[in-house]
């Protein structure tokens, strides 16, 4: 599966987490006219142990091209690249962990950006190559990111903690008109639903366009996952106590001073502009409720976050 995303960056504005990883094989989401990425049923838990597989080779170089093009994604089994990349954005790819929740960072893991071509072991890319079957997605999810945990630890000399902290945030939970969501049927090819960079129908994919989600086959995490980044301003947390996968068309109006995905500090893809399908249409908190048959409801409790204690700028190679 070959993921990518290429947009300008706009660094005039606060950090903001895009749906950046387009990383490797698990829910692809397809951003406008982007190529579709797979979605990230991740643990933000995992953690890089002495046998986790590594990268055979990796380039990193400070990024010197002045036009902002971000494009970050594995582009065949065992083979990532990114182009003008944050540490922060390889961070909040690896452990899956939102801006917000990564704590004692120096401003430059959030500006500094970075060119890296990373190649697997054959072994490892061969053992990817073969997690081909739906099913199998999550398994090559986790073996991906335990690469770029790994990058980030050798190359980066990342060094981290977990601690928990008292937050303010949006809870999903099941609204009182009852659920809406239509769960989907696990060996659905979607003939007529979206496709991914293969020409494949499947679960585990989302399309993002300004103001709609469509998501096919989607876990509740994935929601989660992508409400987290359109700038509620508060972390997003499941208490839905849903464990199914589901298919649903989210469709909203963004404030019209508010795009889809804004730019940030650490280099994340800019607005899409496009023009709203329905400028009449519900507000994002309205359309959840009434569409999907769930609520964000303000709540305060505890957050697990990364506080980073060491990290280091990589030497040329």
């Amino acid at each position: 599966m070959t993921l990518r995303i290429t947009r300008k960056l706009d660094n005039s504005r606060k950090p903001f987490v895009a749906a950046v990883g387009l990383l490797a094989v698990s829910t692809t989401l397809l951003v406008g006219q982007v190529s579709p990425m797979q979605s990230h049923a991740r643990s933000p838990s995992q953690t890089v142990s002495a046998a986790t597989p590594a990268f055979e080779v990796a380039s990193i170089r400070p990024d010197k091209d002045d036009s902002g093009t971000f494009k970050f994604g594995w582009f065949s089994p065992g083979a990532f690249t990114a182009t003008g990349a944050t540490v922060q954005s390889l961070i909040q790819e690896a452990y899956q962990v939102e801006n917000t929740r990564v704590f004692g960072a120096p401003k430059w893991l959030k500006f500094d950006r970075f060119d890296i071509k990373a190649k697997a072991p054959g072994d490892a890319a061969e053992k990817l190559r073969k997690l081909d079957n739906i099913q199998q997605y999550e398994q090559r999810i986790a073996l991906e990111s335990c690469m770029l945990q790994t990058l980030l630890r050798d190359r980066f000399k990342l060094a981290f903690h977990r601690e928990t902290k008292e937050f303010s945030m949006f809870a999903l939970v099941i609204a009182k008109n009852g659920l809406k969501l239509h769960e989907a049927k696990p060996d659905d090819t979607y003939p007529n639903g979206i496709k991914d960079l293969e020409g494949r129908g499947h679960g585990n994919v989302m399309r993002m366009t300004r103001g709609q989600l469509v998501g096919q086959g989607i876990p509740i995490s994935d929601l989660i996952h992508m409400l987290s980044q359109l700038g509620l301003g508060l972390t997003v947390v499941d208490k839905t106590g849903l464990t199914g996968k589901y298919d649903f068309t989210l469709q909203w109006t963004p404030e019209q001073s508010t795009p889809m995905f804004k730019g940030t500090e650490g280099g994340q893809p800019q607005a899409d502009t496009s023009p709203l399908a329905d400028a009449s249409g519900p507000s994002l908190f309205s359309a959840i409720e009434e569409q999907l048959g769930l609520k964000l409801e303000r709540q305060k409790g505890p957050v697990e976050v990364l506080v980073i204690d060491h990290v280091e700028k990589p030497s040329n190679n």
